[in-house]
């Protein structure tokens, strides 16, 4: 077992307590990440009504959006030394965002839930903003920010695109 772990330790200048603190935090916003880019792939299956094209085009550019920050963030873990997810299991066990398994959700009620959900992202991304700079993870904290930025646009847009009048 050990041999097995020391193969997998990228070799850091970085602190090994605080890449590990850095480690937990962005394996928790890359779960999170793969929970929000399925459920917005399941709106995007799901959306029906008037606004459906629009709601369905919107809805697949998010997630496209979000499924490429996963790679970026697995290997930031990868690139401190540490380990990242290994299974959907990995992934259920982590996450904050809620599954919606629903057999029929309104567009108006998947705008707002997927934009809340986004809010939520930009929080665990701000908090893991303050674990990175703490660690002086340059590279991370850089990345967080171009992060935060598409979910607060994503979060804007599911905002006006709800709108009525």
């Amino acid at each position: 077992m050990a041999d097995t772990d020391a193969a997998l330790k990228t070799p850091t200048d970085l602190s090994r307590n605080d890449t590990k603190t850095v480690a937990d935090a962005l394996n928790g916003i890359l779960a999170d990440s793969y929970a929000l880019y399925l459920k917005t792939k399941n709106f995007h299956w799901h959306v029906s009504g008037p606004h459906f094209r629009d709601y369905h085009l919107m809805l697949d550019d998010q997630a496209t959006q979000i499924l490429a920050t996963t790679d970026a963030i697995a290997e930031r873990v990868r690139k401190t030394g540490n380990t990242t997810l290994r299974s959907i299991g990995d992934i259920a066990r982590r996450q904050t965002i809620k599954d919606n398994d629903a057999e029929f959700v309104s567009p108006d009620k998947m705008l707002a839930e997927l934009r809340e959900d986004n809010l939520a992202l930009v929080e665990l991304l701000r908090e893991a903003k303050d674990i990175v700079d703490e660690a002086k993870d340059n590279a991370t904290s850089g990345i967080l920010d171009d992060w935060t930025d598409q979910a607060e646009e994503r979060a804007w847009f599911l905002f006006e695109a709800s709108r009525k009048g």
